[in-house]
């Protein structure tokens, strides 16, 4: 999906579930949330505080949770996406209309809302190495622009590049990834720079 500048744009330009994001987007209304787009989707938010995220991709659509971890989760609804990376954040997965429980969905945000106001949260782990992978080491050795620019970056940015390669299974997709981000390693910027700005 291309980067969007509003819900109503998300949810019109969404390939799938068009009618089932809509469903929830008014079931999170109904919660008092306040509505804005982050990282390239739709967020809600508790006295600024990040809640729930609203997402459609190829074989679901749902909710996330960005405390996900702290919720009591009787319904046995929450997944962790990525087990091992993801710490706090949980996902809720529906593939139909009929998956929206609205109640339901009410409870986990009144929950999430609460641990939002008592500043309930699982921190970030900071401090975690760089595991630059080799495909990434081989082109910043051949380039010293990149090499130095890479050098300078956060370390949570130089992290998303080495990650973003390293998580390709196949060398072929590694290679391409390397070529698509150096010019963006060269010009200071971060691999995910374009959702963090909305």
């Amino acid at each position: 999906m291309v980067p969007v500048n509003s819900v109503d744009e998300y949810v019109a330009t969404a390939e799938r579930f068009g009618i089932e994001l809509e469903r929830l987007r008014d079931v999170l209304r109904g919660c008092g949330l306040d509505e804005t787009i982050k990282w390239g989707a739709p967020c809600y938010t508790w006295q600024g505080r990040n809640v729930v995220g609203l997402a459609a991709f190829k074989s679901y659509f749902g909710l996330w949770f960005h405390q996900g971890a702290l919720l009591k989760d009787p319904a046995g609804v929450l997944v962790n996406a990525q087990e091992g990376k993801t710490r706090a954040q949980r996902q809720w997965r529906m593939t139909s209309l009929g998956d929206i429980d609205a109640a339901l969905v009410r409870r986990y945000v009144a929950e999430a809302k609460r641990l939002a106001e008592h500043g309930r949260a699982i921190a970030p782990e900071r401090g975690k190495p760089v595991v630059v992978p080799d495909e990434l080491d081989a082109a910043l050795r051949a380039d010293a622009q990149a090499r130095a620019a890479f050098s300078v970056l956060r370390p949570g940015l130089r992290r998303e590049y080495a990650e973003h390669v390293a998580q390709a299974k196949r060398k072929d997709t590694r290679r391409r990834r390397v070529e698509k981000i150096l010019p963006m390693i060269k010009a200071g910027a971060g691999l995910n720079d374009r959702y963090r700005r909305r």
